[in-house]
């Protein structure tokens, strides 16, 4: 019987997928990196989240060890190189989430368009700025997304659904993957969008994709929205921006830092915020579950 170590919370019906698929499975949760590295020589496959971490000298002592399974997009809190090195296939769930990203894009996108973040806290201040409070409409503005995606495709429809046009720059895609979308060079897509928002990884030796240089190019109307990776926005560009009016406002999911301790970026009132929750939805997660389940079960039928 093949044995599994579930590291992080998944969803019932994963869990359920699996113990009837004859897999035994020990949920430990919370481990230190010690207790891991102890832990871990016994299984022979793992599911993780984002909390776990697994590096060099937790996957150097898994000596039974033939996949893991990050339930999820990211695979930053996975030392891939030393897990290749070692033959140990790494999957994910890339598919599972794009929905609830692409929806939460979109309410930011209203959010900010109606700023919702300021009125929500003048009524819990006891204050009426019902006249402060002029927005505009998301129908007919240009909808620009850099990264065109499972979640950069799905945002386009959903914004030519509600009458934006959208226009994407992908430096890896010429041709557009949804008919809805026009492929722009990003210096267009920066000087003619109403609402930028990101769908890309952050590669780390290539820094920021949105820096100073990129804000001014924007229009001074243009809100930006990341709900990506921390990184792939420069915070402390994106601060002097804000402070200039640069841009008219923003919209964050992820930060370079989580939490994030940045008082002066959570300082403006232009800005909606959330605490990574891209993916916190029931039936993203649902489905997060269930396809980490498959990933294990298809792994273990090809090698029998």
């Amino acid at each position: 019987m093949v044995k599994l170590l579930i590291s992080d919370p998944i969803a019932e019906e994963g869990i359920e997928k699996l113990e009837q698929a004859g897999f035994e499975l020990d949920h430990k949760y919370d481990l230190s990196a010690e207790e891991l590295t102890d832990e871990i020589g016994q299984y022979e496959g793992i599911v993780v989240r984002s909390a776990t971490k697994l590096r060099a000298p937790i996957l150097e002592a898994a000596d039974n060890l033939k996949i893991i399974v990050r339930a999820g997009v990211g695979l930053d809190n996975i030392d891939l190189n030393r897990a290749d090195e070692l033959g140990i296939e790494v999957h994910n769930t890339p598919a599972a989430s794009s929905n609830s990203v692409a929806e939460l894009a979109l309410g930011h996108m209203f959010s900010l368009a109606r700023e919702i973040p300021r009125g929500t806290a003048s009524l819990k201040d006891q204050k009426w700025i019902k006249s402060d409070l002029y927005g505009t409409e998301l129908s007919g503005k240009t909808l620009g997304i850099i990264g065109i995606g499972r979640i950069g495709s799905l945002v386009a429809k959903k914004g030519k659904a509600l009458g934006m046009e959208p226009i994407a720059f992908d430096k890896f895609v010429d041709e557009s993957p949804v008919d809805v979308v026009e492929m722009v060079g990003l210096n267009k897509l920066l000087g003619s969008s109403d609402y930028i928002t990101l769908h890309i990884p952050f590669v780390e030796s290539e820094g920021a994709t949105i820096a100073e240089p990129e804000f001014k190019k924007m229009k001074n109307s243009v809100y930006l929205i990341n709900c990506a990776r921390g990184g792939v926005v420069d915070e402390g560009a994106l601060k002097k921006a804000l402070a200039n009016d640069w841009i008219a406002g923003a919209a964050l999911d992820v930060f370079t830092e989580e939490p994030p301790e940045d008082e002066e970026l959570l300082s403006f009132e232009n800005l909606s915020l959330t605490p990574h929750v891209g993916a916190s939805t029931e039936e993203a997660q649902t489905r997060v579950g269930t396809q980490a389940a498959d990933e294990l079960i298809d792994f273990f039928d090809k090698e029998e």
